[in-house]
């Protein structure tokens, strides 16, 4: 196993690079206080296929998979600008629908992923259900013309709804008599929902976390979708579920170790040139110290996500679930440890919103939680990699 990366993915790291310190931190926040997005960004990401680089070939993408969609997730947020869309729809929506979807599903939608034009959100949390899947209580059941789907229930905390073409939504088939399936049994399924569909509404919810994009709250009442709107057919559920799991979990902990990396950046640059005492501070190792924990910590989290992305992409999902599930873990670990020693090196400093480290706060800590808790993949490990009784 190699892990050192290829000439073509190492000028990828760059050229992403390069194209994100022209937006950078000041970007983000300024686009946050006017209520704007961040499209500019998302434009010549796409532009440059970057967006579209784990789509198939067939379908106009890069052909490439998780280890680049990583580095690409990575160095935007490294430059302080991180774009959370990346993991929702490139990373989940476009490999659900490549793998799982019909091929009159991938031919209407991968192209658009491509390109970047195409964005989809992705509803699967729910207010009483949480981490657990099994509550989930959106259902949907056949149209009085048998040909259509009814839709109704609601998610909670789905990400740039407002942003998107369409909402790919986790629900449950209702059973109908006669089908052959236990009444009241989960059957997960998958539906893609255009975005203006009637009987979809949606409201925003205020949170703490200095980001452009917005988590709602989505309501179906009755949404009517058409037959093809269910991805990859009735029995394709789990499937189709599955294949987007472990690609949220990579490109989080990409996600994560940019944001980590940017805070490091900023608090080496300030203990190097803040001089307190007659010597820089970074001089002393009770700055330098926390500093070069994190550095540490962060360079761990790293080649765990890169271990899972190159498993994943090698089509070792066995593997690649428990790699996934510890790649995030570490990153965001590793990003609040990050952060909050280079808030602490900038002392007063870092809670200003000038210097630009205590902005991160909300966003990092919110990786411990989303999309999936510490708690839940503490229970993975115990559970499937050390065989330890089921806990919950």
């Amino acid at each position: 196993m190699d892990f050192r990366e290829t000439d073509e993915q190492r000028l990828l790291r760059s050229s992403v690079a390069r194209m994100a310190a022209g937006y950078g931190h000041d970007y983000l926040l300024a686009k946050v206080r006017a209520g704007e997005k961040t499209t500019e960004l998302w434009a010549e990401a796409a532009e440059a296929g970057y967006l579209g680089l784990a789509v198939p070939t067939e379908y106009g993408g890069g052909g490439a998979g998780m280890v680049e969609l990583s580095i690409v997730a990575e160095e935007i947020a490294a430059a302080g600008c991180p774009l959370l869309l990346i993991v929702v729809s490139p990373a989940i929506a476009a490999t659900v629908i490549a793998t799982a979807g019909t091929a009159e599903q991938r031919e209407r939608w991968l192209p658009g992923f491509a390109t970047g034009r195409t964005r989809m959100s992705f509803a699967i949390t729910e207010p009483d259900a949480g981490s657990n899947s099994h509550r989930i209580s959106t259902t949907a059941r056949r149209g009085p013309d048998g040909r259509s789907w009814l839709l109704s229930g609601h998610k909670y905390y789905i990400s740039g709804v407002d942003e998107t073409d369409a909402t790919l939504v986790v629900a449950r088939l209702a059973d109908a008599p006669g089908d052959g399936h236990v009444a009241g049994a989960l059957r997960p399924a998958m539906f893609i929902v255009p975005a203006g569909t009637p009987g979809m509404t949606y409201q925003p919810i205020d949170m703490a976390i200095t980001s452009p994009e917005r988590q709602f709250t989505v309501f179906f009442d009755d949404a009517l979708l058409p037959d093809d709107a269910l991805v990859g057919g009735a029995e394709a559920g789990l499937t189709a579920l599955f294949a987007g799991l472990n690609p949220e979990r990579i490109t989080v902990a990409a996600y994560s170790n940019g944001l980590a990396r940017y805070a490091l950046r900023k608090g080496t640059e300030y203990a190097r040139s803040r001089n307190v005492w007659g010597a820089p501070i970074g001089s002393h190792q009770a700055i330098a110290h926390p500093l070069a924990q994190a550095h540490i910590e962060v360079e761990l989290a790293r080649l765990a996500t890169m271990r899972a992305a190159w498993l994943y992409d090698a089509g070792d999902h066995t593997a690649a679930g428990e790699a996934a599930n510890i790649a995030k873990y570490a990153a965001a670990e590793a990003a609040i440890h990050a952060v909050d020693a280079s808030v602490q090196t900038h002392g007063g400093n870092g809670m200003s919103v000038e210097y630009g480290v205590g902005t991160l706060l909300g966003a990092v800590r919110t990786a411990r939680i989303a999309p999936v808790s510490r708690e839940m993949i503490l229970n993975y490990i115990a559970q499937h990699t050390l065989g330890l009784p089921r806990s919950y």
